[in-house]
C-alpha cells in the first residue's frame, strides 16, 4: 500500500510495508509535478530516512521500500527514473533485485549501496543488474547527490538522443517522399536535418565525455586508498599509448590500450591496505594466490560494459609472460593480446620506480635495465624496442653476472639481474644487496618452485 503526500511515521516503518514520500519542489509549492522520481530500497528504516532527508530539498519525488519484493510492487505502479538499492537485504539481495529491474525496466538507472567487504557481491550486481555506479557505505552526502544528478543527466541525454534519432529517421522518410522538382522543400528539409544532426553530435559528445569521466573515476578507486600509487594508472596509460603509437596501432586498438592502462588495477579494489602496499617479493603464499586473481576479477568487473570488451581482455592478460611462464593462462608469444604485452611492460616499469613491485624503489636506469633484461622472457622484444624508442635513450647495460643457485647465495651479494619466479612475479630488482633473511627467503622460493632459479650475481661482489 502507498502513502503519497504523507510523512514517514514510526508505524509505517514496520517490516514488510512499502514506504513512500512525495517530495515538494525547491520553492516549497505543493501540487507541482516533480521532474524525476527516485526509489530507495533498504531493510533499515534509518537508512531510508537518511536518504529521504538528503533528497528533501532537491525537488525529487521519492519512494521508499524496505525489501526487494516491496520495491518491485512500487515499480509495477509508478514510473521510476532511478533506483538506489542496498546490497545486503533478506530474502532478495541487491544483486537479484537489480537484475530483475534490469530485465523488466531496463531504462531505469540502477545504483548500488555496498561496503568495501562486498567485492564478490558487487561484481555479481554489476553482472546481473548492469548497475550505473556503486556507492560505498557510509556515503558522503555531496558525493551521493552528485552521482544521482549525473546519472539523471545522462539518462536525459540518452532520451534526447533517442528523440533526435527518431526525428532524423522521420525526416529522412519525408525527404524520400518529396518531389525531386520541389527544390525549395528539399533545401528546407536539408536545413532541418543539418540542425538535427548538429544537435545529435552535441549529445554524443556529452555522452562520450560522461563515459570517459566514469573511466577516470574507476581508475582512481585504488589510488584513492593512499600510498605511493597516486598517478600510477595515468602514467601507465600514457606510456602504453605512446608505445602503441610507436608500434603503429590506431583506432579501437589504441583506445583499448589507453583505457586498459587506466583500469588495469581495478581488480585490487577489495585488497586490504597491507596487501595493496606489500611488494610481490614479500607476499605470503595465501596473499600471492589472492594477488594472482586480481586481473581475472578486473575482467569480470569490466565485461558488463559492451564498449570495454577489448579492454577487459588486455587487463586479464597483463601478467602473462612472453615465454609462457606467466598467469592466469600461461599464454606465450603472440597468443598474448598485443595490448596486454604493452600494458605489462608499462605497468612493471612504473611499479618498479614506485617500489610496489620490488623491495625498494628502482632508479630510472635500473627500471630500464629490468625491461631490457626481460626481453624475450617477460616482455615482447618488439614492445621493448618501441619502449626504448619512446624513451629516446641508449639501451642500458644489464650486465651478464655470475650464475648461481639459491643454495650458493651469501649475505652481501649483489644481484646483476632481476630475480623472478617462473610465473613472472618479480621478487628482487637488479642491484639489490642480499641480506641473511633475503637469502633464506630466496632459497625457500626455489624449493617451492621445484626447479633451479636463474640467479645472477655481480662478479666482483660475490667473493
Amino acid at each position: 500500500m502507498m502513502w503519497p503526500h504523507m510523512p514517514l511515521t514510526p508505524d509505517q516503518a514496520s517490516p514488510g510495508k512499502i514506504l513512500a514520500a512525495d517530495m515538494r519542489d525547491a520553492a516549497g509549492k505543493e501540487g507541482t509535478a516533480p521532474e524525476r522520481t527516485i526509489l530507495c530500497v533498504d531493510d533499515e528504516p534509518n537508512i531510508l530516512s537518511s536518504l529521504r532527508r538528503l533528497f528533501r530539498s532537491q525537488g525529487y519525488r521519492i519512494f521508499l521500500a524496505e525489501s526487494g519484493s516491496d520495491a518491485l510492487q512500487v515499480l509495477e505502479r509508478e514510473t521510476v527514473d532511478l533506483v538506489i538499492s542496498d546490497m545486503r537485504m533478506p530474502a532478495m539481495d541487491g544483486a537479484e533485485f537489480l537484475g530483475r529491474v534490469r530485465s523488466r525496466w531496463p531504462d531505469t538507472i540502477r545504483l548500488l549501496l555496498t561496503g568495501f567487504a562486498d567485492l564478490e557481491s558487487t561484481i555479481s550486481a554489476i553482472n546481473k543488474g548492469e548497475i550505473y555506479r556503486y556507492i560505498n557505505k557510509p556515503w558522503n552526502d555531496n558525493d551521493m547527490l552528485l552521482v544521482v544528478r549525473r546519472a539523471l543527466e545522462r539518462k536525459a541525454l540518452e532520451r534526447e538522443k533517442e528523440r533526435l534519432e527518431a526525428l532524423n529517421h522521420l525526416q529522412n522518410e519525408e525527404l524520400r517522399e518529396l518531389n525531386a522538382n520541389l527544390e525549395a522543400k528539399v533545401l528546407q528539409r536539408t536545413a532541418e536535418l543539418t540542425l538535427a544532426h548538429d544537435s545529435l553530435a552535441v549529445v554524443n559528445e556529452k555522452l562520450k565525455a560522461n563515459f570517459l569521466a566514469s573511466i577516470d573515476v574507476f581508475s582512481n578507486l585504488v589510488e584513492m586508498r593512499g600510498g605511493p600509487r597516486a598517478g600510477h594508472s595515468r602514467r601507465v596509460a600514457d606510456l602504453s599509448r605512446k608505445i602503441a603509437v610507436k608500434m603503429e596501432l590506431g583506432g579501437s586498438e589504441l583506445r583499448d590500450v589507453f583505457l586498459a592502462g587506466l583500469l588495469h588495477d581495478i581488480g585490487k579494489i577489495g585488497f586490504p591496505d597491507p596487501l595493496l602496499s606489500t611488494p610481490a617479493s614479500h607476499l605470503s603464499p595465501e596473499d600471492l594466490i589472492r594477488y594472482r586473481r586480481h586481473a581475472a576479477q578486473a575482467e569480470q568487473a569490466l565485461m558488463a560494459f559492451e564498449d570495454l570488451q577489448g579492454v577487459a581482455k588486455c587487463v586479464r592478460s597483463r601478467h602473462e609472460r612472453f615465454d609462457g611462464n606467466g598467469f592466469p593462462e600461461a599464454l606465450a608469444g603472440t597468443a598474448i593480446p598485443l595490448g596486454a604485452r604493452i600494458l605489462a611492460l608499462a605497468s612493471d616499469y612504473d611499479s618498479l620506480q614506485l617500489g610496489t613491485l620490488s623491495a625498494r624503489p628502482a632508479t630510472l636506469e635500473e627500471a630500464q635495465g629490468v625491461m631490457v633484461e626481460g626481453r624475450g622472457t617477460c616482455y615482447d622484444p618488439r614492445v621493448v624496442e618501441a619502449f626504448l624508442s619512446v624513451l629516446g635513450g641508449v639501451e642500458p647495460n644489464a650486465g651478464a653476472g655470475l650464475p648461481l643457485t639459491a643454495q650458493d647465495l651469501q649475505s652481501g651479494m649483489v644481484l646483476a639481474r632481476e630475480l623472478a619466479t617462473r610465473e613472472g612475479v618479480l621478487l628482487l630488482s637488479a642491484g639489490h644487496v642480499l641480506d641473511g633473511k633475503l637469502v633464506q627467503r630466496t632459497q625457500g622460493f626455489e624449493a617451492s618452485e621445484g626447479a633451479p632459479m636463474n640467479i645472477y650475481i655481480v662478479a666482483d661482489r660475490s667473493t
